[in-house]
């Protein structure tokens, strides 16, 4: 699905050059469930926003499908985004005073076809807040309003969905219902990455990425971590 080949992205402000990735090369396939984890300044949301499609690399090639998006203008990044990708981030980002259900909606809001609005109830249903529809998103815990989150990331039938810092606000009975739902959506065929600092977080998926310094450190699957963990407990 995914393949970055010696991606560098660097910001440029007047003569003052910032490097922040350094020839990052990895591959993502259809279906998996992929952490991006690092302290703050590793480079991992600046990374999560070109994979999404929100921001361009300097220099490298990202193949999509295989297709190069590397040099697609803004406009057809913008639809490529609004055909293939969900978003659900740490703050919500929900409309204030707005139903569930209206929010949920507004990704179908932007699309060229004609859309099934049954498909907002179904999702609404899928994170367990069918009874709640009606509601306005500032009646909602932080829990919920993430539920929602996922639900309006869904609605598109996106191809991958992007999680950024998805539990950073909630307690800690929350934000395992949300890995929860992250974890269930995977197991039926949806491709996740994850973007998060912490480790109890990113254990939830299937392989973890280590960023620090704009630059790969670690890329590990599960296998490879039960393997480890296994001689660790040999010793």
């Amino acid at each position: 699905m995914i393949e970055l080949k010696n991606i560098n992205k660097e910001f440029v402000n007047e003569d003052v050059v910032t490097k922040v990735l350094h020839d990052i090369n990895f591959s993502i396939a259809k279906g998996e469930f992929v952490s991006i984890m690092g302290p703050s300044g590793s480079g991992k949301s600046t990374l999560m926003h070109i994979l999404g499609f929100l921001d361009t690399i300097s220099s490298g090639e990202y193949l999509f499908f295989d297709k190069d998006v590397s040099k697609l203008s803004e406009d057809k990044l913008a639809d490529l985004r609004n055909e293939s990708v969900g978003f659900i981030f740490q703050n919500f980002n929900l409309l204030p005073k707005t139903t569930i259900w209206e929010n949920v909606r507004l990704p179908l809001l932007y699309a060229d076809k004609k859309i099934d609005l049954s498909i907002v109830d179904q999702v609404i249903k899928s994170v367990g807040l069918e009874h709640r529809k009606d509601y306005l998103s500032n009646q909602l815990s932080g829990g919920e309003r993430q539920r929602v989150a996922i639900a309006r990331a869904l609605v598109n039938s996106p191809d991958i969905i992007f999680a950024d810092e998805p539990t950073g606000n909630l307690d800690s009975k929350s934000g395992l219902q949300v890995m929860s739902i992250l974890q269930d959506l995977n197991a039926s065929g949806k491709t996740i990455i994850l973007v998060t600092h912490e480790t109890s977080t990113a254990e939830h998926a299937k392989r973890i990425i280590k960023m620090r310094d704009g630059k790969i450190e670690d890329d590990t699957t599960d296998f490879k971590r039960k393997i480890a963990n296994s001689l660790s407990d040999l010793k």
